[in-house]
């Protein structure tokens, strides 16, 4: 398990947050396979468990009593095989969650009432692992202006030619730069950034980093139709 140090301030707990929740929705989306094979029934207890650089692992608890950190829900190995796959990754995430809140808000107890309220308000900004994993809440959604073909949405973002407008046009901008400005990566979380490669998933259209979902530039022009990691493990899940 990697080593932790104590953040102390509120975009210290964020950003360990953060990078928890990524590892975490990394495990249960992209390397979902992955985490399929480690989950074996015939272990003992085990735990899924993010990090702070974004990493996870499939793992036995913590022996110390009390463990340095809230640990994560135990044997989530055993209902592998007895579930609906999509079900199964449900639950786990919904755990998943509870664990991150727990990690969290462990850190923060001795913050005062305002910071508390502020880390809260920076969590809840970001779609809940359950919400990516199972699809129940999109994150901010843009509209395609490329005839949906998903590998080209990306330049949608590019900054348009400046021109003398309208009053009610610049507002119109204004609520577009906005609108940008609050695009979330469907993995990690990260902000929208234009240095920055990103696809859109032309089922659910949410967005999210090429290096989050292993898709490069270059390869996206010869995708079609892009499915994000999600709506294809839940395709496959159904009976």
């Amino acid at each position: 398990m990697e080593a932790s140090t104590m953040p102390s301030t509120v975009e210290e707990v964020f950003e360990d947050y953060q990078g928890r929740r990524a590892g975490l929705i990394r495990a249960l989306t992209v390397d979902v396979n992955d985490f399929f094979e480690q989950c074996d029934p015939e272990k003992e207890n085990l735990c899924l468990y993010g990090y702070p650089k974004g990493t996870w692992e499939v793992a036995f608890p913590a022996e110390e009593v009390p463990p340095e950190l809230p640990e994560p829900a135990l044997g989530i190995n055993f209902a592998r095989d007895g579930m609906e796959h999509r079900d199964w990754l449900s639950l786990i995430a919904v755990h998943s969650d509870s664990w991150l809140y727990a990690v969290a808000f462990y850190y923060c107890a001795r913050f005062n009432k305002q910071d508390r309220k502020r880390l809260f308000g920076m969590i809840n900004e970001l779609p809940t692992v359950y919400e990516v994993v199972s699809g129940g809440k999109p994150v901010k959604e843009k509209a395609s202006t490329n005839n949906g073909n998903s590998k080209l949405k990306v330049t949608a973002k590019k900054e348009k030619p400046q021109k003398q407008s309208s009053p009610k046009e610049e507002d119109e901008n204004y609520e577009d730069d906005e609108e940008d400005s609050e695009t979330y990566c469907g993995i990690c979380g990260g902000l929208y950034s234009a240095s920055e490669f990103w696809i859109a998933c032309d089922i659910c259209e949410k967005w999210f980093h090429g290096k989050c979902v292993k898709v490069t530039a270059a390869r996206a022009e010869h995708i079609k139709q892009y499915k994000c990691p999600s709506c294809s493990n839940n395709k496959r899940a159904r009976p």
